[in-house]
């Protein structure tokens, strides 16, 4: 739950042995290369042509959903009858990965040319000598325009008629005009409906022999995988052997270091004899950032690397980010039914989610935040937009009115008041005994002066509040100008202070800001109330099939519900934290720390996700 220290180490030896020593650094992966001369192009962009194209390919065979057997470099030891050819497998899967398209769309074209056509009727046009020199021409006219056809001047037949259109064939020697008919007329194309399904018929046995291909190919992503890592690591080792100083016989190279290996480094310099140099990083360096967090929390991190990465010298928001996007996104979906959904959801991804250490911090992440939509979901009462019956022990548990605009306004508030609340004092502490620390505990004066002030004065509260409102709210704009204009002192830092107080309109939008939390957990609720009374009519006013048109309505108008409940809990729940808390809480941007280390590649385990 914090900005991991970091040193500066330089390491110097032979020009010699520049190219083991770096191979060695890189599997030992614990440094962030720092460059000692101008930088060449970033690893990526100087990896072969041929790297691009494995990685396609890999990503291709990696989306297949039945997979065979992995083959490893041991099996292929002294057999004949087969071998591993990187540049044929990567040409293949690539050729058949277009194949693949091509087939899908011709697939596709071919269906939607048959639906067109079906209504027509399985026919095969006539050539002009049959017909004296006449021709067909096909049209679609809405019903209501059948009165507007011209019977006297053309030669139609009505062939089909469904509920909206008629489909009409005109025989004529030239095509009718453009005014003759109220539609332009509708290409049918030369084949039949037998031609086109025998040609659909093909194309489907075609595109099975891709897909059993595609399947037979997939043998080879652990080989694919570890030539990919291979390219890589050496990418990887050409950009480093740019950024060393080269002097004559010897070379230099520098890094940024966890202070937790520092002993590792420096028996890696005595077992290979080298020279090293490790000093804490001066005022005007701006080392990478490196978050560290226990596994439970680590999901943090990665909400955090979304927006943006703290600077060296700042702090580790990946808790409170946790924290208050968990309960963001439960009071934004508010409903204990759509939590039960997403359970089911994740319990089905639960093993894909567990194949590298992102997805296993997002798994945590979506447990989190499943157990608290439903603990939300119950302290609401909301079942798929029902109230659970009174007498039963589900209405027990409910301790929150969704419908009470009042409270459910004022818990917004004091949510938002209390997140921003903790973004100052998360800074205030961050920087105690300056004078910006100061100013931080002023805006918190500020924050509760103004909710005990309105409060207090709308009845809600202690009676105290009301009058102990105007003195909180005081001091903490005093503390705002003491804190933003000491340092110096000419007028200007005091009027830096003043100007300060500016921020209080910031403020004040940014604590209603969370006021979206209520609206948005109450336009899910009131949604999901509507579409069952809506299914509730339909089924007692149409007897018979009411039952399953209802039924529809509740399975897509729910599932559009969850859709847009989750999009909004998504989306309104990171805003909140990156905008409103981001603005009190942070200072600055950094980047983040990249560690020179070999792509590692766990064959066993790469074994078990790509085989049957």
């Amino acid at each position: 739950m914090s900005v991991v220290e970091l040193k500066k180490v330089t390491l110097c030896g032979p020009m010699s042995e520049k190219s083991t020593l770096l191979t060695e650094l890189q599997a030992l992966g614990c440094l962030h290369l720092r460059s000692l001369r101008p930088p060449p192009r970033e690893p990526e962009t100087e990896a072969p042509e041929t790297a691009d194209e494995v990685r396609q390919a890999l990503a291709w065979l990696m989306a297949t959903p039945v997979k065979r057997h992995q083959i490893t470099a041991a099996m292929l030891e002294g057999s004949d009858s087969e071998t591993f050819d990187l540049p044929s497998v990567v040409s293949r899967t690539l050729a058949l990965r277009q194949r693949a398209r091509d087939l899908s769309d011709q697939r596709d074209a071919l269906r939607q040319h048959i639906r067109q056509l079906e209504p027509w009727g399985d026919f095969q046009l006539p050539d002009e000598a049959e017909l004296a020199g006449y021709r067909l021409w096909f049209y679609l006219l809405p019903l209501h325009q059948l009165r507007q056809l011209p019977r006297d001047e053309l030669v139609w037949q009505m062939v089909h008629q469904d509920q909206r259109q008629a489909y009409l064939v005109v025989v004529a020697r030239d095509e009718p005009p453009a005014d003759a008919l109220p539609v332009p007329r509708v290409h049918t194309g030369p084949l039949s409906l037998t031609e086109l399904r025998r040609h659909l018929h093909h194309t489907e046995i075609d595109f099975d022999e891709v897909v059993a291909e595609r399947q037979a190919l997939t043998r080879w992503i652990l080989l694919l995988t570890q030539n990919l890592a291979y390219s890589e690591d050496q990418a990887s080792l050409r950009h480093a052997g740019g950024l060393t100083l080269d002097a004559g016989e010897v070379f230099a190279v520098q890094g940024w270091l966890p202070v937790a290996q520092v002993e590792t480094l420096e028996r890696f310099a005595e077992d290979h004899h080298l020279a090293w140099l490790i000093e804490a990083a001066l005022p005007q360096e701006s080392p990478p950032t490196l978050l560290q967090n226990p596994d439970l929390l680590a999901g943090g991190e990665e909400l955090v690397r979304f927006y943006q990465t703290p600077a060296y010298g700042s702090w580790d928001p990946s808790v409170i980010l946790f924290g208050s996007f968990v309960l963001f996104f439960a009071m934004i979906l508010s409903d204990a039914g759509y939590g039960l959904v997403l359970g089911v959801l994740l319990l089905l991804g639960w093993k894909r989610l567990g194949r590298n250490t992102l997805r296993r911090r997002l798994r945590i992440l979506g447990t989190v935040l499943v157990g608290a939509t439903l603990i939300w979901g119950l302290l609401a009462g909301s079942y798929f937009g029902a109230a659970p019956p009174t007498d039963s022990w589900l209405a027990g548990l409910q301790l929150i009115d969704l419908k009470n605009f009042d409270s459910m306004m004022r818990l917004s508030i004091l949510i938002g008041a209390g997140h921003i609340i903790l973004a100052n004092a998360a800074l205030a502490w961050h920087n105690r005994g300056q004078p910006q620390a100061l100013a931080r505990l002023g805006w918190i004066l500020a924050v509760t002066g103004g909710l005990a002030l309105g409060f207090g004065r709308l009845g809600n509260g202690p009676a105290w509040w009301a009058d102990a409102g105007p003195w909180l709210l005081g001091a903490g704009l005093l503390a705002v100008v003491a804190g933003n204009g000491s340092g110096g002192r000419s007028r200007l830092h005091w009027l830096k202070g003043l100007t300060a107080l500016s921020g209080i309109s910031r403020l004040f939008g940014d604590v209603l800001s969370y006021l979206r939390l209520f609206a948005l957990g109450l336009a899910s609720a009131s949604l999901a109330l509507t579409l069952n009374q809506l299914a509730d009519q339909v089924s007692q006013s149409v007897p018979g099939i009411g039952f399953l048109l209802s039924l529809m309505i509740l399975l897509l108008g729910h599932s559009l519900n969850l859709a847009l409940a989750v999009m909004s809990g998504v989306v309104h729940g990171l805003r909140l934290n990156f905008i409103e808390f981001y603005n009190w809480g942070q200072t600055g941007e950094g980047y983040p720390f990249k560690a020179f280390r070999r792509s590692i590649v766990d064959a066993d385990r790469e074994k078990g996700d790509t085989g049957k």
